[in-house]
């Protein structure tokens, strides 16, 4: 496919050089000859006011010494510049005894009108100066070495314009004639150059339409454009065979790809028939994987109520002591009102022991009351994946509630950093498995030879979105050989000993996916864990 971009073609880059060669050559040559041929004619003028101004400044030096401007001989001295046809007017001032020039007399060319005199002007027109339409110049008159006055003469530079007006005339004409030949010239020089490109574009052009890579380019008269078309033609050459080639070998190919049919044929069902299998095996790895999973959530959730079953024993116990304590004193009460030897100190007594029989009932039921209220709220959260408001330190203590008879068999302390009046909305099942399991976790691999242990979690906001759990504890830490696989399934050192390896693959995924948040672990053989955790909630 052909790009259509705007690109100069050596047509017109052939005949822009040579133009603008032509063309600053020109100018430039042109420029120089005009500007020189203005400058000496301007000298020349000068140099020739120059001149006439020291001969006549002598020729009047006697009549201004003298003062002698009614004979008339200095004005009839001036009137011989008649003869020059560039001088229009001249002055003649006379120094007085007090320093101050007065005017002696004039000369005006005739058609020239009178100018003012230049009293007070004379001492810087001595180098010359330009004046619109001339050039004037004052000269001192000098009469036995000593300055008498001055010759004031101005001459007309129309001479000098016709001159500049015919120079530059000629030379645009000149130089519109080198650019009609230098034009000329540079269409010769590109067709010269283009026309076997041009014919070597067509041969490749007609190459690509027909397909046909038989065709030659010529030779040329150009050394450069004669080496273009050997490489063409060689690059054809090499087109064609290499097509020849593949023709060869698509004939190969179409034999062979005819036997390999049959052979694909088969081992595309054999590969299919692997698939399948394949995929049923990943299946079934998935549901038993996901059946561990759930069995692992079960036997926590069976642990935590055979615990809260035991912790609830003993308050319910002690109120039914405490209520067949009642039960008896009542029937003994009974019998004396019915014998009617019932007296007051015993019934006092009776009324006094009821009181605190009724006080341990109440407070053993109430306990109680409490225990299977955290166990069936911990037990909603790990069964729910839906948010809600929650305490978060409240939810922290309901949990280790619900850990309180496992916790209460070990020496181990868990110490909650965590304000009060924290409250957001977030999905309190998956926190409760998380604490659950990372709790479990420290008790049975990190405490396993710890005498006292101490687990501490920490809970701030990250950001204003963003809530931030550190769980760490004082264990043996995680040895180096499963350190980068600690979150993998089946996992574990504890391996034939009751360990599935299943824990913190749950906690990832609980805090990954449940969460939508990112787990990262921190930990020295012999020096403890640091798990952090970081997930999106809701603040209120």
């Amino acid at each position: 496919m052909s790009v259509n971009n705007t690109r100069l073609s050596i047509k017109t880059l052939t005949i822009w050089i040579v133009l603008a060669t032509t063309s600053i050559t020109l100018l430039l040559s042109s420029g120089y000859s005009l500007y020189s041929q203005i400058k000496h004619n301007e000298d020349k003028v000068r140099q020739k006011l120059t001149v006439l101004a020291k001969v006549m400044a002598a020729n009047v030096a006697k009549d201004v010494a003298n003062a002698r401007p009614l004979s008339g001989a200095a004005e009839e001295r001036l009137k011989s510049l008649e003869a020059s046809s560039m001088i229009t007017n001249a002055h003649i001032y006379f120094d007085n005894e007090d320093g101050s020039q007065s005017f002696f007399t004039s000369y005006n060319k005739s058609g020239q009108s009178t100018i003012p005199n230049k009293i007070g002007q004379l001492d810087g027109l001595y180098s010359g100066n330009e004046v619109s339409g001339g050039i004037e110049l004052a000269h001192p008159i000098v009469f036995m070495g000593k300055k008498v006055g001055d010759l004031y003469m101005r001459a007309s530079t129309d001479e000098l314009s016709t001159f500049i007006t015919e120079s530059v005339a000629f030379h645009a004409l000149l130089f519109i004639l080198m650019l009609l030949i230098a034009t000329f010239l540079a269409l010769r020089l590109q067709r010269a150059i283009t026309w076997p490109l041009t014919q070597a574009i067509n041969l490749l052009h007609k190459t690509m339409k027909e397909r046909n890579y038989a065709h030659r380019a010529g030779p040329s008269q150009i050394a450069e454009i004669d080496k273009l078309n050997n490489a063409t033609n060689l690059l054809l050459q090499r087109i064609e065979e290499i097509i020849d080639k593949q023709k060869e070998a698509e004939a190969q190919h179409k034999k062979l790809n005819t036997s390999l049919e049959q052979m694909v044929s088969q081992r595309t069902v054999a590969l299919k028939e692997a698939n399948q299998e394949l995929i049923q095996t990943l299946e079934k790895l998935h549901q038993f994987q996901r059946q561990i999973v759930q069995n692992e959530k079960m036997a926590s959730l069976g642990d935590m109520v055979a615990g809260v079953a035991h912790e609830v024993n003993t308050p319910i116990g002690l109120g039914v002591t405490a209520s067949t304590m009642m039960l008896d004193r009542l029937t003994t009460i009974k019998e004396q009102f019915d014998a009617k030897t019932l007296k007051a100190s015993t019934m006092s007594r009776f009324i006094d022991e009821g009181q605190e029989n009724l006080n341990i009932i109440y407070r053993n039921l109430n306990r109680a009351a409490e225990l299977i209220s955290s166990f069936k709220q911990v037990a909603v959260d790990q069964t729910s994946e839906a948010s809600r408001e929650v305490n978060v330190k409240q939810l922290i203590n309901e949990i280790l509630l619900s850990l309180r008879p496992r916790l209460k068999k070990t020496p181990h302390e868990v110490v909650v950093n965590c304000p009060d009046d924290l409250i957001l909305e977030t999905k309190a099942g998956p926190i409760n498995q998380i604490l659950i399991n990372l709790i479990v976790n420290s008790i049975i691999h990190a405490f396993e030879d710890n005498e006292k242990g101490i687990i501490t979690i920490t809970i701030s906001m990250l950001t204003e979105d963003n809530l931030r759990l550190i769980y760490t504890d004082t264990g043996s830490g995680i040895p180096n050989s499963i350190r980068k696989r600690i979150f993998d399934p089946f996992v574990t050192t504890k391996r034939g000993q009751g360990g599935s390896g299943l824990g913190m693959h749950l906690v990832y995924n609980l805090v990954t996916q449940g969460l939508n948040g990112s787990i990262t672990l921190n930990s020295e053989e012999g020096q403890g864990v640091e798990f952090v955790i970081v997930f999106p909630v809701k603040k209120h």
